[in-house]
């Protein structure tokens, strides 16, 4: 290995991340898209996971204002999506019409799913922190949907076959092969 530098200047290297797409919808019933990057697991039992948003994106105000919102894993299929709601502001554009994207309604929360995506997690907002430039939304996943063609036989879900994508410091890469499994340098030796 050769020699490490520093960067006097930290940041965030703490790649990869989930490249997820969370829907939204404020009261009125305008919906919206916005591009997660920095989304993760938090709880079990409830589960939990939470979402950062920065506060001048327009998704910011529907999420703080009815509390919900739907985190919509992505797949190579959906990549230019993904990246589109990323970059476009909803304030200018229907992102589901211009990505031909289809929200469904969901069963726990009034955030639409977006229908493309192979998982949706519909989630309830349990507390807010205000971090600087992002603040993080706490929820309680409080509904997960999956398309049935990732379930086998005995209706177990094989996340492996659903082509996630992940991002990592400005690129969008495919989860490739698997390397091993929970506890394999463990497991006994048959």
């Amino acid at each position: 290995m050769g020699n490490k530098i520093t960067f006097e200047k930290p940041g965030n290297f703490l790649y990869p991340v989930p490249a997820v797409m969370v829907s939204c919808r404020n009261k009125e019933g305008e919906k919206n898209i916005i591009t997660i990057a920095w989304a993760g697991t938090v709880c079990s039992e409830p589960p939990m996971l939470s979402i950062s948003v920065r506060k001048e994106r327009h998704s910011f105000p529907m999420i703080r204002e009815t509390g919900e919102f739907v985190v919509n894993l992505t797949d190579e299929k959906l990549l230019h999506a993904c990246d589109y709601c990323g970059c476009t502001s909803g304030a200018r554009v229907d992102k589901f019409k211009v990505c031909g994207l289809t929200a469904e309604e969901g069963e726990k929360v009034k955030a639409p799913l977006i229908k493309e995506a192979p998982v949706n997690i519909e989630c309830a907002v349990t507390k807010e922190l205000d971090l600087g430039s992002h603040v993080m939304f706490l929820a309680e996943v409080k509904c997960v949907h999956v398309d049935e063609k990732y379930l086998d036989e005995k209706g177990a879900f094989h996340m492996e076959n659903v082509d996630l994508i992940a991002y990592s410091h400005g690129k969008y890469h495919g989860l490739g092969e698997i390397l091993g499994t929970f506890g394999y340098s463990v497991r006994k030796k048959k």
